[in-house]
């Protein structure tokens, strides 16, 4: 596909009209980010840190011991519709990723709700990190001014909500301002996160070896047996969570238009990121595993009393009063830092999506100075505050709820992309061995290990003892369930009432397979 130069002069925006040809310039700010920004961006959005802190717990007590394997089987799918992105990326570097993909394979309505998909899981996984942010921020000041009154100011909703929506709007003002303002802010987060992570990892390693808890265990191969896991529904849960552990590497992949190398430089990106994770998780679990154990009692690492928060009862017995700060500090850094990247993924989707008339114009203007997709970003913002406001209120387990339902749209909107590459590669797949792999053979089989895990997620998701066990009144089934399965609802409600205002998009005429990669020369 030819790279166009279609970016508008300072101060112009777009607003759904096509120049002549019918190529749409979405005015992103070219250049800004290299191989080395990318990586670190697709790091800072998945936030190891707080994934870790969040579902490490949760995966022990579905799974056990045998949490290494499942870390290891979640990244398998992972890695295979990372590549299915790269191949896609090439052909089409288009900040739409998913949603632009999914409709030049299989039309405007499938790809439509494909970026339904990937919108609604970066509002829920933004509501999730700036909840855990705003949860730390106050055990953090409760720590260093040694009074539990603050830290217990967490547990009053009002502060809480007030909290959480002052964080969410700081994070939205400095996605806002750019991708240069978000790339030097990021390089001090990750690193701060990834070096005190190590030094946890080294602690743990130390009390394992010296006995010090007496659940903690001896290291055994067995442990990445993920065959070992007693029953298929716990493996299923285990491996739903896994996943979530590894959600936003594509974030590489949404700034490919303003990356230097766009076609390529996102690709190699997201790989590096990938390999970062999934050391890191493996280290982290069995390192944790071996000092604590993952039984439910004491500091075991699947007791529901801490399962939801591993590093809040760890940070201390591992690493010690004074170091024990330095771990909270991580956690708080690794939300902020991927609650503000997150922003990269649904603003640049929505701008696409309005771009291409399939929302409205006005998420199509980019701001003349930032070159940002403004509007996008802001409703982002408000959208996440309002929809962690509700949850918090409506719910006593939104944390553990929405990640779970996270689960389902991940596995949703990475399966279609994935089916979405051998479809749209279908003519290239005789042409070579490689074609037939990359473009073939391993999205398609990324894509049907996710979408299994997406149809076991909902069959078990029924059971209201799933997730958290509450239940929404009145319906008798699980909360995760509502959750997953009224969204995807919704998003159908919002694609036909969009179709009613804009039928030239749905009638296939605004984006085909033959549309131009709309990006600017590198």
């Amino acid at each position: 596909m030819t790279q166009l130069d279609v970016r508008p002069e300072v101060g112009d925006t777009v607003s759904g009209g096509a120049p002549e040809g019918g190529v749409r310039g979405k005015g992103l700010g070219k250049g800004s980010v290299g191989l080395v920004g990318s990586a670190v961006i697709g790091i800072s959005t998945v936030a190891p840190v707080y994934c870790l802190t969040s579902t490490l717990g949760s995966t022990a007590g579905e799974v056990g011991v045998q949490m290494p394997a499942v870390f290891l089987a979640g990244f398998l799918p992972m890695l295979l519709v990372a590549f299915a992105y790269r191949e896609l990326n090439k052909a089409v570097p288009d900040c739409g990723t998913s949603f632009t993909w999914t409709v030049k394979a299989f039309g405007p309505r499938i790809g439509w709700m494909c970026g339904w998909g990937l919108v609604i899981a970066t509002i829920i996984v933004l509501s999730n990190l700036a909840g855990v942010a705003t949860s730390y921020f106050w055990l953090l000041a409760g720590e260093i001014t040694s009074n539990p009154a603050i830290s217990a100011l967490d547990d009053n909703k009002l502060v809480h909500i007030a909290t959480c929506l002052t964080l969410i709007a700081a994070a939205t003002a400095i996605s806002y301002r750019g991708m240069t303002a978000t790339k030097g802010v990021q390089y001090t987060l990750v690193g701060l996160q990834l070096a005190v992570l190590a030094i946890f990892v080294v602690m743990a390693f130390q009390k394992a070896g010296t006995g010090t808890f007496d659940t903690g265990l001896d290291f055994s191969w067995q442990w990445m047996n993920p065959f070992a896991v007693q029953s298929m529904a716990a493996f299923t849960a285990g491996l739903s969570l896994s996943i979530f552990m590894y959600w936003g590497w594509d974030a590489c992949l949404a700034t490919n238009e303003e990356t230097t190398g766009s076609a390529k430089t996102p690709g190699r990106a997201s790989l590096i990121a990938m390999v970062v994770l999934v050391g890191s998780y493996l280290a982290t679990g069995i390192a944790a595993q071996m000092a604590v154990g993952s039984g439910t009692v004491g500091f075991g690492l699947g007791n529901p009393e801490t399962s939801g928060n591993v590093f809040a009862a760890l940070a201390g017995p591992v690493m010690g009063p004074m170091l024990g700060i330095l771990l909270f500090v991580a956690v708080l850094a690794s939300a902020t830092a991927s609650l503000q990247t997150t922003f990269i993924p649904v603003a640049r989707t929505v701008l696409a999506m309005s771009t291409y008339e399939a929302l409205p114009p006005s998420y199509a203007k980019v701001h003349p100075r930032f070159k940002t997709p403004g509007r996008a970003t802001v409703m982002a913002g408000v959208a996440t505050g309002a929809f962690y406001t509700v949850m918090t209120l409506v719910s006593e387990n939104v944390l553990t709820d929405t990640i779970f339902a996270l689960g389902l749209m991940i596995c949703f909107y990475y399966s279609l992309t994935a089916f979405a590459c051998a479809w749209f590669f279908r003519g290239d797949l005789r042409k070579s061995t490689r074609d037939l792999l990359f473009k073939g053979v391993f999205p398609v089989l990324g894509g049907l290990l996710l979408a299994s895990v997406f149809f076991k997620t909902l069959y078990d998701a029924w059971d209201p003892s799933y997730g958290s066990g509450s239940t929404i009144p009145g319906l008798g089934v699980g909360s995760v369930f509502v959750i997953g399965v009224g969204l995807l609802a919704l998003g159908v409600v919002v694609m036909f009432v969009t179709e009613r205002r804009s039928p030239a998009f749905f009638r296939g005429e605004i984006l085909t397979k033959s549309t131009p990669a709309l990006v600017v020369e590198d």
